[in-house]
């Protein structure tokens, strides 16, 4: 999947600087252990690391257009494009000769082919540079949905970028300064497209093209999201979905190494093990998928059933990998797993900023590091549920008539914005008014259909609030975790091709037999057990172990002491007011519970002392 950096100046030569465009590259050693390269300019640098995925000994980057001519384009890549084999052939018709079998070369050739707009051809998830002498042009390009990042801090020459806020800060002209915006962004649960925390900072937003030049930046989004009529019968649907998936999953187990899946015993994850499971059968691959679940020590015997979560998962991976034929790992976690130091400071580092879902992000690091010892890509479940309409929000009325962001329903009644107004946070920071902002920004992208109203309207705007904030902010995470152990993870139901059959599929239909993700249930009937086809939805495993709170609640009382940098945001007093509500009261974890509030303090504290961080309010 690798990792890039990059530097541009239009006013200095740059080739006496490739010291601190090193140090840029070296942050990405994560994301791309297997090599890493330079290509070094006057006015350009580009890094790259690399996860050798396919063609293992010829794909090394950046890579130049013609490596006899320098002043030919210059990429430096990461993601992976599932059509790169069609796209290869016809630019071989084209004209174009190949020297590696690399899907980075097939999209460094279409570029040369096509220009800019050749990135609206590509089926995938990527995120690159691309420079080009003969212009003197960067582009940065992400992909659609979303999926790999890309960050850019423009200087007063010109830019620095990287797959990574931590590639960019490595360098000198970059602060680490986080503002009052910064500062809501982290703590409202919105995930703002284009909002990378940091001020001058930003990260390129899904689909978009952002171009710099001498005279300066400019961007163009190449794909969005269009509303369009549905015209399908209810089988012909379900049909389509199920087409659809089973050409996605074959196309996405394309790679020079192994490849698993990452199985919690869901609907979206056993859709994906089971089709992946299916394709390997029908090429000939006699061994059998590997599948990988976590979960906690004692947690059958200490679960309770809530609004979230309503019965342990492993019971139902386990029925999932003997369905399909998979070898089927369990990772089993015990709280010193989780509370692990380093555990959480890699999380930390992995993603530069405060965690978000708590434990959930720990275990998720733990579980990927299990994966990473026998494989080197898998295949996730992401985004099913944003897109099928899986979470308790897109079913809970008053989540649905909130005139706000639906997930901030479940994170109000949990506790989690009682427990930020209880340390003073909601109030100090204006997040009312900053959620309502943003909120109203998200409303007026949404594609609208003529004639559409009442409930099928309302349902198509909570559908894309979900597509380009919450899933973005989940996509991130796996993302970031996932890759801080060289772990490349995949991710089906991101594929823009089925995005846009099912976001236009009307919500009687998606819902059609009154349960969520109807469509992909029935879409899976027959190749998965009917115990996790009539299951309820369970987000993530959470640990249930009250332990677990009580040594957050002893971290947090770690911090009131002079001089921890959390107490210029927020008082001993507050934090206090916090820790005087009863033990237990604090949810069972995730996102949405006032516990992950506790987390979010003392990782806000490890945060600023790590990345010595100047906070101005």
């Amino acid at each position: 999947m690798c990792g890039l950096a990059g530097w541009v100046d239009f006013e200095r030569d740059l080739t006496a600087h490739t010291e601190t465009a090193s140090a840029m590259t070296g942050t990405m050693e994560c994301r791309g252990p297997d090599a890493g390269g330079l290509w070094t300019s006057t006015h350009a640098i580009l890094g790259h690391r690399r996860l050798a995925i396919i063609d293992l000994e010829g794909g090394k980057q950046p890579m130049v257009a013609d490596v006899d001519d320098p002043t030919q384009p210059v990429i430096t890549y990461t993601g992976e494009v599932y059509n790169f084999q069609e796209l290869r052939e016809e630019l071989r018709g084209l004209g174009h000769v190949f020297r590696t079998t690399s899907d980075t070369e097939v999209v460094l050739r279409a570029y040369v082919e096509w220009g800019a707009g050749f990135a609206d051809r590509l089926n995938g998830i990527y995120a690159f540079a691309i420079w080009d002498p003969r212009t003197e042009e960067l582009l940065l390009i992400r992909d659609r949905m979303g999926v790999k990042p890309l960050y850019y801090y423009p200087t007063t020459a010109g830019v620095l970028f990287g797959s990574e806020p931590k590639a960019i800060l490595a360098h000198d002209e970059a602060e680490a300064v986080v503002d009052a915006e910064g500062l809501k962004e982290i703590f409202s649960i919105v995930k703002t497209p284009g909002h990378a925390v940091y001020r001058g900072m930003y990260e390129v937003k899904p689909a978009t093209i952002v171009r710099f030049v001498r005279e300066g930046r400019s961007e163009e989004k190449y794909w969005e999201l269009e509303a369009r009529p549905h015209t399908d019968d209810l089988d012909t649907t379900i049909g389509h979905v199920r087409e659809l998936l089973e050409d996605i999953v074959e196309r996405q187990l394309v790679a020079d190494v192994t490849v698993g899946t990452l199985l919690s015993g869901g609907l979206d994850s056993s859709a994906v093990t089971a089709l992946a499971a299916k394709a390997l059968t029908k090429q000939g691959v006699e061994q059998p998928i590997r599948a990988f679940s976590v979960d906690f020590v004692g947690h059958d015997e200490r679960f309770e059933a809530n609004v979230q979560w309503a019965d342990p998962d492993t019971p139902f991976a386990v029925e999932v990998a003997e369905r399909v034929g998979a070898e089927h790992i369990i990772v089993e976690l015990d709280n010193e797993d989780i509370l692990d130091p380093e555990v959480r400071a890699t999380v930390l580092r992995a993603q530069d900023l405060p965690v978000s879902t708590g434990d959930m992000e720990y275990s998720l690091l733990i579980l990927c590091r299990a994966l990473k010892e026998q494989m080197t890509v898998a295949l996730s479940g992401e985004a099913a549920d944003e897109l099928f309409g899986g979470y308790t929000w897109f079913h809970d009325k008053e989540a649905v008539e909130s005139n706000s962001f639906p997930w901030h329903h479940p994170f109000e009644k949990a506790g989690g914005i009682g427990a930020l107004k209880t340390v003073g946070l909601w109030d100090k920071l204006g997040l009312t008014e900053y959620v309502k902002g943003r909120y109203a920004e998200a409303l007026d992208e949404v594609p609208r259909l003529d004639g559409e109203s009442g409930l099928e309207e309302r349902m198509r705007e909570v559908t894309y609030l979900n597509l380009t904030r919450w899933e973005n902010f989940l996509l991130d995470r796996k993302d970031r975790i996932s890759m801080a152990v060289s772990l490349e993870v995949r991710v089906p139901f991101t594929d823009h091709r089925l995005v846009e059959y099912v976001y236009n599929t009307p919500w009687a239909m998606k819902t059609f037999d009154g349960r969520e993700k109807s469509l992909l249930r029935a879409s899976m009937r027959g190749l998965l057990p009917d115990s996790v086809l009539d299951r309820k939805k369970n987000p993530y495993p959470s640990t249930q172990d009250r332990k677990y709170e009580l040594a957050l609640r002893e971290q947090v009382e770690a911090l009131l002491v002079e001089g921890a940098p959390v107490l210029g945001l927020v008082s001993e007093a507050d934090i206090r007011k916090l820790l005087d509500v009863p033990e237990g009261s604090y949810g069972v974890g995730g996102p949405w519970s006032a516990r992950a509030v506790l987390e979010r303090l003392i990782e806000f504290d490890t945060w600023v002392r790590e990345y010595d961080v100047r906070v101005e309010l």
